[in-house]
């Protein structure tokens, strides 16, 4: 039986996977020509449509402010929802019954609660009860429900990426002295943050894309301009495609950076921890690698003792 989750494909099934690939590629680009032509039909696609994004006002009065709005709820649902998650991810992770039981609750309930309805719940409550002033509780909503959801969903990546690790890097931290709460502080939990990455990064992306759910609740972000732009130039179909293009090239652009990031801690491959024999409170680098390597070194002694004794 193989031991991996499934076999790389042959011959025949990469040319079979190729072949749907081509034809998914065709399918789309005719879906899309078959679009533009119907657009063009109507007139959408004209010319003048496209000149109000060629002046100042449509930019100055709608589209930046509504692109502030939407990098200003990313980013502190950003904030937000890594502060939730990494408490709620390591309460996850505790030996102590009562915290890993209140984390789990939390995490599952707000991951199985639809983002929208949570902004929804949060809109009304803050408006009937005065939490914030008028023009803030579109705001505070979006970035309850965004960080709530996303929070919950960085909690259940922080826990499983620090679940995927070798057992050896936890060893390792007891061999040198180091409690669990300090191996999992600064051996296991920065390698999970690493580890998973990729996914937090992909998480970030959808907070971004979610805060347009704002709209439904009044807030001022790009979608809802689309609207107000679509109506003052009648041009809806070229202001959703500028929108688009908008959100296309900050994703982009997020994914690029978190790559570099990724791979410039990924190059280091250091931790620091507490050394307990240079006195409390020290902090010294660490190799983690090296110490995984070391701890494979003694763990293939030990199996020779046992097993090839004379």
């Amino acid at each position: 039986m193989s031991s991996v989750l499934f076999d790389h494909p042959g011959p025949k099934a990469r040319v079979r996977h190729r072949i749907i690939a081509v034809v998914s590629a065709v399918v789309s680009v005719a879906a899309l020509a078959w679009a533009l032509t119907k657009f063009g039909e109507k007139g959408n696609l004209a010319a003048d449509k496209w000149l109000p994004f060629l002046t100042a006002d449509i930019w100055v009065n709608y589209l930046i402010p509504g692109l502030i709005a939407t990098l200003l709820a990313a980013a502190i649902s950003i904030v937000f929802a890594g502060a939730f998650g990494l408490v709620f991810g390591m309460g996850r992770l505790s030996h102590v019954a009562p915290i890993r039981w209140i984390s789990t609750v939390v995490v599952e309930f707000f991951r199985s609660v639809p983002v929208l309805v949570m902004m929804f719940f949060a809109f009304t409550l803050y408006a009937f009860n005065g939490v914030f002033r008028s023009d803030l509780n579109s705001l505070a909503a979006v970035i309850t429900g965004l960080t709530l959801y996303n929070g919950s969903v960085v909690a259940e990546l922080i826990r499983s990426g620090v679940g995927s690790l070798p057992k050896g890097q936890t060893e390792a931290g007891y061999a040198i002295g180091l409690t669990r709460g300090q191996t999992l502080r600064t051996i296991l939990l920065p390698q999970a943050i690493t580890a998973m990455l990729p996914a937090l990064v992909g998480q970030l992306v959808v907070i971004l894309k979610d805060t347009a759910l704002g709209y439904l609740i009044t807030y001022q972000e790009l979608l809802n301009k689309f609207q107000q732009i679509g109506s003052y130039k009648s041009n809806p179909v070229p202001t959703l495609v500028v929108i688009a293009a908008i959100f296309v090239v900050i994703n982009y652009a997020l994914t690029g950076v978190a790559g570099y990031l990724e791979r410039r801690t990924r190059a280091k491959g250091r931790a620091v921890i507490p050394r307990n024999a240079a006195g409390p409170g020290h902090i010294a680098p660490v190799d983690t690698e090296a110490l995984q390597e070391h701890q494979i070194e003694v763990d293939d002694e030990v199996l020779r003792e046992r097993y090839h004794k004379p």
